[in-house]
């Protein structure tokens, strides 16, 4: 089996269908790992154990700061966990998935096998074939709009997990929700050990680790991400991600809110792989996303921000898409 220089470059060619269950697993790993995560920790770790692949969570990878309660964390591996299955069935395998399947350990999320069964046409939805292009986008969208029915097709898979997902295209809604967002920033930017937390992970692209972000989400060259984690760490710069954040989310045609019943971990990986779900289909429309987070990162913000969306839930995500 050729080892790709990096998951991103995975072939599906180089699949070994001959090989061991074991080596499989570790072949569709390379389509797990490429789930977002908050500051690109990835906060996950994949062991194999007989034919087993047990997800758990790193919680050395953990924000203690904006994530305190692993909430965004599990949310991430949730997003890689769906990210696997879907792999899985592309090559025709369907994925057995236990959730949380050993009670005294939290860090376990869950453990998978392949099945018989799958399918490899993905039900011609295209989701396979976006993993290796999805990418969160931080820059202003174009001034087009994004199709009702790729908005009410993404409603439907998150709703697959129980996940509700409110699509928001009002331009009154959208202006209280970025005013939302612009208090997070204020907020958060005040707070010395937030930004301590976030220029840690900040730096280049080019780096060893390949985790983290770039410089290029202040707005620099990715060379200046030293410098741009250096400036996060020294000064505040709230009203600058404020006013950044309002001006990206008036140029975006439509947000969405995902919540759910409850604030459990189950929900938070059930949430995740709704995610996963709804932004391959969006990439395969070539609609792209970025996230929001401040409202439900800030507590005080997260009941406004369901109160102003009109939803009967507890917000897990707010993101925004567009082209």
């Amino acid at each position: 089996m050729r080892q790709a220089p990096s998951p991103w470059e995975t072939s599906e060619a180089d699949f070994p269908a001959d090989a061991s269950p074991a080596d499989k697993l570790r072949f569709l790993v390379n389509y797990a790992v490429l789930a977002p995560s908050g500051h690109n920790t990835q906060p996950w770790l994949f062991q194999i154990t007989g034919d087993s692949l047990e997800l758990m969570a790193d919680r050395a990878r953990g924000l203690s700061v904006v994530d305190p309660d692993g909430r965004e964390l599990t949310i991430s591996c949730g997003a890689a966990l769906e990210m696997l299955c879907i792999a899985m069935r592309h090559y025709g395998y369907q994925p057995t998935v236990s959730v949380l399947p050993v009670s005294d350990d939290p860090d376990l999320l869950a453990s998978v096998r392949l099945g018989e069964g799958g399918t490899t046409d993905d039900n011609g939805k295209g989701l396979f074939h976006a993993i290796t292009k999805r990418r969160t986008v931080r820059q202003r969208f174009e001034n087009k709009p994004v199709p009702p029915t790729l908005m009410a097709e993404i409603g439907r898979l998150a709703w697959l997990y129980g996940v509700g997902l409110r699509t928001i295209i009002d331009s009154g809604t959208r202006r209280e929700i970025a005013e939302l967002v612009a208090e997070g920033d204020r907020a958060q930017f005040m707070d010395r050990d937030f930004r301590r937390e976030l220029a840690s992970w900040i730096h280049s692209r080019r780096a060893a680790t390949h985790d983290g972000i770039s410089g290029e989400s202040l707005g620099m060259p990715d060379a200046l991400s030293s410098l741009g984690a250096a400036m996060v760490r020294r000064f505040n710069i709230g009203g600058i991600a404020a006013a950044r954040d309002k001006e990206n989310i008036a140029g975006s045609p439509a947000l969405g809110l995902f919540y759910t019943a409850t604030d459990t971990v189950e929900e938070w990986l059930a949430t995740g792989r709704a995610l996963a779900l709804v932004l391959l289909a969006c990439t395969a429309q070539d609609v792209r996303a970025s996230f929001l987070s401040q409202p439900i990162e800030v507590p005080e913000l997260r009941t406004g921000l369901a109160r102003i969306a009109n939803v009967r839930g507890i917000p897990q995500l707010l993101l925004r898409f567009g082209y």
